[in-house]
């Protein structure tokens, strides 16, 4: 009796001790998830100044895939060379959405990146998409797309009302909880000033992880005190070309974890935006762009991998099931998330 006492008195201390210091550990409550790795290592909530802490290492991180509810029945009929193997659906149709987070979780994606800003259609599509998520012990992270169609950022204003209103109204949600707080990537962070983006996020980021979307580690150096880490979209990259493609990874992550961050690495199976005024094609190879681009964000110390993407068809990144390659994608990462190391 008196052992138990003895340790549960040390235990307290510790425990004040850690919180006098500030130090307070990224705890997931995925852990029940085969794939989720172990969090004994990961980063601080608070961003602050730089450190110089080793990283930590994990072998393989859970995988997050960008999603979109932005689908009608008309949208499939622009810019797209393929279709879903469920045909021209509607993000409306709860049917589809739960097909879509079934067959994820076959894959071995522990959850998606819902892209959204607030529109009476938009919020309806997320509510359904949260509520089955929650019935599917399946986790989502947001993205908020603050730039318009033109790509022009939206009024700091709309981008505050609009997270405001994801804090009061969905963050009751299970499938939100992944970590501490519900995760928001803010989409074009590159576009807006240093002072406009702490004006968002300083009063928010009691409520939120808030996370930029920069580039390069200058931008995110630019920004990294008014937010709780970064996300990288990088889909068009060309990996047999691009010498710099894992180091620059790498150096990202350094700098994202060095200011206590949270690091979302990006992979895609392939890119070509030629239909929608892009430039680029990256040949999806047969699979094994999608295989040295998730054993690059592998090593890029993520502490999620962001698969681009689960529906981006305008883009050709998509993972989803379709007409013209049928269930090859998730079947391929189903392979590579059950290998005992990536490739």
């Amino acid at each position: 009796m008196v052992k138990s006492k003895t340790i549960v008195t040390l235990g307290s201390v510790l425990l004040a001790l850690l919180a006098a210091s500030g130090v307070i550990l990224w705890r997931s409550n995925m852990l029940t998830s085969p794939q989720w790795p172990n969090r004994d290592n990961v980063q601080s909530q608070s961003v602050g100044a730089a450190i110089t802490t080793p990283k930590p290492v994990l072998t393989k991180a859970p995988v997050f895939a960008y999603y979109y509810i932005w689908f009608d029945p008309t949208s499939w009929d622009r810019a797209k060379v393929d279709l879903p193997e469920l045909g021209k659906y509607s993000s409306d149709d709860e049917k589809v959405l739960r097909q879509h987070v079934q067959w994820a979780k076959q894959a071995g994606i522990d959850g998606f990146i819902v892209g959204w800003k607030s529109t009476p259609k938009l919020d309806a599509r997320l509510e359904k998409m949260l509520q089955i998520a929650d019935e599917e012990n399946f986790k989502i992270l947001m993205i908020y797309q603050a730039l318009d169609f033109q790509r022009n950022p939206l009024s700091i204003s709309k981008i505050g009302s609009d997270m405001d209103e994801f804090a009061t109204k969905y963050t009751n949600h299970s499938s939100l909880k992944v970590f501490p707080k519900p995760v928001m990537i803010w989409s074009g962070t590159w576009k807006f000033s240093a002072a406009d983006i702490e004006s968002v996020t300083k009063p928010r980021r009691n409520r939120l992880l808030i996370l930029g979307t920069a580039k390069n580690i200058r931008d995110y150096r630019r920004v990294a005190s008014s937010l709780d880490g970064n996300a990288y979209y990088w889909s068009s990259v060309n990996v047999n070309t691009n010498d710099n493609y894992e180091s620059k990874l790498g150096d990202m992550a350094d700098a994202v974890h060095q200011y206590k961050g949270l690091w979302i690495a990006p992979a895609a199976p392939g890119f070509d935006a030629r239909l929608v005024g892009g430039t680029k094609s990256i040949n999806r190879n047969d699979g094994q762009t999608l295989r040295e681009q998730m054993r690059a964000a592998n090593q890029a110390n993520p502490d999620v991998i962001g698969l681009i993407s689960w529906n981006e068809f305008s883009e050709n990144t998509y993972i989803e099931p379709s007409q013209k390659y049928g269930h090859k994608y998730i079947n391929l990462l189903k392979e590579i998330r059950s290998a005992p190391d990536l490739p």
